[in-house]
């Protein structure tokens, strides 16, 4: 089977922290949840055939980043930089292939690591923002 085209993506914030979340504008491209899990070394000198033993360890929900046609007056941006500054965490989700009937959402909590602005010469102005997540990041079918 083919790959799926992943125009349309969604990259959203609740705006108010109540369940109400708002599409960011102009989002470009995104990556990610990118989890990681730890790998404990439990290797012992009589472990066999000399090879190294593991256990799983704690699991990282890892994090999201986006690149936005950045646009200083659009208040989804503007928001983006009053998250960086907040204490709290955000909820924010993932919509993709939103509207088909595969639609699935990644729901995740997580605080802006990241956050930086370009301003080339000869090409458009971008945002990078990086998204760490804090917790498990769930991912859920939600299409129609």
């Amino acid at each position: 089977m083919a790959g799926e085209d992943a125009t349309g993506t969604q990259l959203k914030r609740d705006s108010t922290g109540g369940g109400v979340f708002v599409t960011i504008a102009s989002v470009e491209s995104l990556s990610g949840p990118s989890r990681t899990r730890n790998m404990i070394d439990v290797s012992a000198h009589d472990s066999p055939d000399k090879y190294r033993e593991f256990v799983k360890g704690m699991k990282d929900g890892g994090e999201v980043t986006a690149t936005i046609n950045y646009r200083p007056g659009e208040t989804t941006h503007q928001a983006l930089d009053a998250d960086f500054e907040e204490d709290d965490l955000r909820d924010y989700q993932l919509v993709i292939l939103p509207g088909d009937p595969d639609e699935h959402t990644w729901q995740f909590s997580a605080g802006i690591s990241d956050i930086g602005d370009e301003f080339p010469l000869d090409d458009k102005m971008a945002r990078e923002v990086t998204f760490k997540i804090s917790g498990k990041p769930t991912l859920t079918p939600t299409g129609v």
